[in-house]
């Protein structure tokens, strides 16, 4: 099975404010790429285009698998799930009031997901053993670090085939994030994710990326390997602090 997204020429935003400027990007079948970028710089409304939370104005979002092409720009944000692409929102979007389990179990609500609810909870207990202890404690009660494992976990209960990460650094002490860029690695590896991450923390998104992209101002500004990005004038200057 083949899969690959294309973003065409996006341009998006919120009213009369734009947020994406002509934004192009491709992922093919079992990359991980990292969309970087600092705060307010339109990474998360190009994740909610894909996802059909936002629509853009102009462009296309092309979704290609099992022979066939899906434009998401047309698509409804339940129908893009049931295609198998999931989010991991950025402050994770967790529902606080209920256990780890039952957050869990909201995750495969897709009709391809809930025959596979025992699979998927033992495979996520697996790679996430915290989880395991701590099924039956509500989630807002959890550290800012087990809050982020359980919601990959819930986007994993979907069976997805394409994983998108929003921020998964945000909030969390250096060494968890270290921590959580390792397991989405991990993941992708042992569930044959396609995996779009967008990260603010440069060192450890390119860690774990295939290629990457930078984006300012809503416009992508660079896109290359990981070798290219860590040469480029722009990422010397702003991430690394050798500029």
């Amino acid at each position: 099975m083949a899969l690959e997204l294309n973003i065409r020429d996006i341009d998006a935003g919120y009213g009369a404010v734009r947020a994406l400027h002509g934004v192009s990007l491709t992922i093919a079948q079992s990359q991980t790429v990292a969309l970087l970028g600092t705060n307010g710089n339109g990474k998360s409304t190009l994740m909610k285009c894909v996802m059909g939370i936002v629509r853009p104005t102009r462009g296309s979002v092309v979704l290609s698998m099992d022979n066939r092409q899906y434009d998401l720009t047309r698509l409804s944000t339940e129908e893009i799930v049931n295609l198998g692409v999931a989010m991991v929102p950025e402050g994770r979007r967790l529902f606080p009031k209920l256990t780890v389990e039952e957050n869990l179990l909201l995750g495969a609500f897709r009709p391809l997901a809930r025959g596979e609810i025992a699979k998927n909870s033992a495979f996520c207990y697996e790679i996430f053993p915290v989880l395991a202890e701590r099924r039956r404690q509500l989630a807002g009660s959890m550290s800012g670090g087990q809050q982020q494992m359980l919601a990959i976990a819930r986007a994993l209960m979907s069976a997805p085939k394409l994983l998108l990460v929003d921020e998964p650094s945000v909030g969390l002490a250096p060494i968890l994030v270290s921590h959580t860029i390792t397991k989405i690695k991990e993941l992708k590896e042992r569930y044959g994710l396609t995996v779009l991450m967008a990260e603010q923390n440069f060192h450890q998104a390119i860690r774990i990326a295939d290629r990457g992209y930078i984006i300012v101002h809503g416009e992508i500004v660079f896109e290359g390997g990981v070798q290219a990005l860590e040469q480029n004038e722009l990422v010397r200057s702003y991430y690394l602090g050798t500029g």
